[in-house]
């Protein structure tokens, strides 16, 4: 593809020019970033322990966290500490790609979710043989190819536009509609293939979120009070973790080229915000979660008491 660029590199202005409140976002993300990585590095490690097919999307869903956190929140850390952030344009359209990617991804993982509650709660009897493990590794091949896909569309589309003069982006990160505003070219067509795509997916994918949920909830009429309580208890953390991501993508990315003051705290939200609540709600919500969690800990803290004894016996003999 020839491109017609003159603009090497972007200045990203970031959440504030403040020098004062410049110090307040590196301490405050700092924090959110590291405690993020534990939280899902906790929650992978679990997931694994348990073994089933929810915890199997849910480890590829911590996954998709993870990255989607690391591809975004180190370098704006980073850029909080310096005068003049600025990225250069491949690097733009790698943060791009791989953030659309990893949070397309999280979007078919949360569908793959839901239908996995659907079979468990509405085919309780087959849901071994729906669900076995070669099936969830299908569809979560799916998931990644199909990510892959939207993501090099999104990116085909950008790179046919022309950057020969402006460079200065209004926000943290390389995101699509802060881009367009600096393409030398009318934009209207490739905007509209933009949104087309990244807004199909998100409003296709929550309306089918939405439907399954009924569907769940009329089937759960069927169950004894202990079994709704269960059931009820797996979806509701499903559903917050849904409407936490989905309220701020729908907005962003189903709406026309315009960009407005509040658009960099709803990115906040989604890209750092949801990426630290994931795993607190799985969590906290979880009874079987929270027990693999304690015994992962507790086996931690046997096997280092066991080496503080192996130690002080060892000591005790060459004294």
């Amino acid at each position: 593809m020839q491109l017609n660029n003159n603009v090497t590199e972007f200045i990203l202005l970031g959440l504030t020019q403040d020098p004062v409140r410049k110090k307040i976002v590196f301490a405050t993300f700092l924090m959110f970033y590291l405690g993020t990585f534990f939280l899902i590095f906790t929650t992978i490690k679990t997931s694994r322990v348990l073994g089933s097919p929810m915890y199997f999307f849910l480890f590829h869903l911590s996954l998709s966290d993870a990255c989607f956190s690391t591809c975004i929140a180190p370098k704006m850390i980073a850029d909080a500490l310096l005068k003049n952030a600025t990225i250069s344009f491949s690097e733009c359209m790698i943060q791009i790609f791989t953030s659309h990617f990893v949070g397309c991804l999280e979007i078919f993982i949360l569908v793959l979710m839901a239908v996995d509650h659907y079979v468990a709660i509405c085919k309780p009897l087959h849901y071994t043989t729906i669900m076995s493990h070669r099936v969830c590794g299908v569809l979560t091949s799916l998931a990644w190819l199909g990510s892959c896909v939207h993501s090099s569309a999104q990116i085909f589309l950008v790179l046919s536009l022309p950057f020969c003069g402006p460079n200065v982006i209004d926000h943290y990160f390389c995101d699509l509609q802060p881009l367009l505003k600096l393409a030398c070219a009318d934009t209207y067509v490739t905007n509209f293939l933009l949104v087309s795509n990244s807004g199909a997916i998100c409003t296709v994918s929550f309306l089918m979120l939405v439907l399954s949920y009924a569907i769940i909830l009329h089937c759960l009429r069927n169950h004894s009070a202990e079994g709704r309580k269960k059931a009820l208890s797996t979806c509701i953390s499903h559903i917050i973790v849904v409407i936490l991501f989905f309220g701020p993508c729908i907005f962003i990315y189903t709406r026309p080229a315009t960009t407005f003051s509040m658009d960099k705290m709803i990115a906040v939200f989604y890209t750092i915000g949801t990426p630290l609540f994931n795993p607190l709600i799985y969590t906290l919500r979880n009874a079987e979660v929270k027990n693999a969690i304690w015994k992962l800990w507790s086996k931690k803290l046997m096997s280092h008491d066991k080496r503080w004894i192996e130690i002080s016996r060892f000591a005790q003999c060459l004294n």
